[in-house]
């Protein structure tokens, strides 16, 4: 679904339909505006079969539904966001051995934002299901060169046998660094900062020294790089960080508390997106006191 405001802070009470998925629901939908007013919005999807369909192994099911991983698949919008097209669908990548719902081998898929690098190539950063239980993800660069709706295998972000590397933000430095900010499991809940100085095909990856989940960039105005992410450790809530152009002072940068109210560990996904020179909006989701879940927005007033 989809919602407008001209001001960040007036809203519609209902929704707009942005894309249903036929067969089942989508998931973290992720949202780039490209510099000629392309939109792509990634998502994923799920599929709930019937009692008698055959359902061809290896799968990956939802773990308290009677749903199967469908993988990921990328829209389009060419006149900001009235009308879609596709869905488009990534490759597959070769260390995913899943398949989907209809017995095909498991599109690419993430949550996380995209970005369009200076020579238009759009990179994004997906996931595989390295192994099940636990689970275990390890991430991915693709690389398009049609504005989203062809993709490309680049090479491996992050990979190890018992960390879980998931939900991850890309970003390309002015230098031409290409960085992604990586949500983790199985490691204390540590966000991890990967980084290639050679066009995507090659990566070394390492602690971020703060917990986040998951973390989402944008470059603001001046150039810096915000960081949001959320906190799910006591008190729970919503942070952030400012760091430099090239995200080299991930470990220095002051950490800003922007909720620290929130009910339980259940919240995060903050997405920022600046609305002048000196405020952003920051949405994400959120529940008080372990009640409704629910999506609520702070604007950050920039030094």
């Amino acid at each position: 679904m989809m919602m407008r405001s001209k001001d960040g802070i007036n809203w519609p009470a209902k929704p707009d339909l942005l894309f249903a998925f036929p067969f089942g629901g989508s998931q973290d939908p992720c949202l780039l505006t490209l510099r000629d007013g392309t939109i792509l919005c990634t998502s994923y999807s799920w599929v709930f079969p019937r009692a008698d369909s055959k359902i061809k192994p290896p799968i990956f099911s939802h773990f308290t539904l009677n749903a199967v991983f469908n993988g990921g698949y990328v829209i389009r919008s060419i006149d900001g966001g009235r009308r879609w097209e596709g869905p488009y669908y990534p490759p597959n990548i070769s260390f995913e051995h899943n398949n989907n719902a209809f017995g095909e081998p498991l599109p690419a898929f993430n949550r996380g934002a995209l970005w369009e690098g200076k020579n238009g190539q759009i990179y994004w950063v997906v996931a595989t299901i390295d192994k099940h239980s636990p689970l275990v993800n390890s991430t991915h660069l693709l690389i398009s060169y049609d504005k989203g709706i062809t993709w490309k295998y680049s090479g491996v972000v992050a990979k190890n046998d018992s960390i879980s590397f998931s939900e991850t933000s890309v970003y390309e430095t002015p230098k031409g660094d290409i960085v992604a900010f990586m949500r983790t499991a199985h490691f204390d809940g540590w966000a991890c900062i990967a980084r290639s100085k050679d066009g995507g095909k090659t990566f070394t990856w390492e602690k971020m020294g703060f917990r986040g989940h998951p973390i989402t960039m944008l470059r603001l105005s001046d150039k810096r790089v915000l960081v949001t992410y959320g906190y799910r450790h006591q008190p729970y809530g919503i942070r952030a960080k400012i760091l430099n152009s090239e995200c080299t002072d991930f470990l220095t940068a002051p950490e800003i508390i922007l909720r620290n109210d929130g009910g339980t560990q259940d919240i995060g996904y903050p997405w920022p997106v600046q609305m002048d020179n000196k405020r952003v909006l920051i949405v994400y989701y959120f529940n008080k006191h372990n009640g409704t879940r629910h999506i609520a927005g702070s604007i950050l007033q920039i030094k």
